[in-house]
């Protein structure tokens, strides 16, 4: 690892040190996961974000078939 310094304010400074608490995680900790987050994002490796904002797109189509009746038709029992 490479030491690395930051300016922080003190809210920032604060809300990190509570968090750390609660979390039982150092800051250094807390600092890390959250620029490993940021690069995930960044880097486009979202699939988390991406899926989430894919989740219930076909919600209301109605030009659909049901797909509960196709899963059953092709069951083998």
């Amino acid at each position: 690892m490479v030491r690395t310094q930051i300016y922080l304010t003190e809210e920032e400074r604060a809300g990190l040190d509570a968090v750390a608490k609660s979390t039982d995680k150092t800051q250094s900790e807390i600092v890390r996961e959250a620029v490993d987050r940021f690069l995930d994002l960044t880097r486009g490796n979202c699939r988390k974000v991406i899926l989430d904002k894919v989740a219930g797109l076909w919600r209301n189509r109605k030009d659909l078939p049901d797909f509960a009746a196709v899963r059953r038709s092709l069951d083998r029992g």
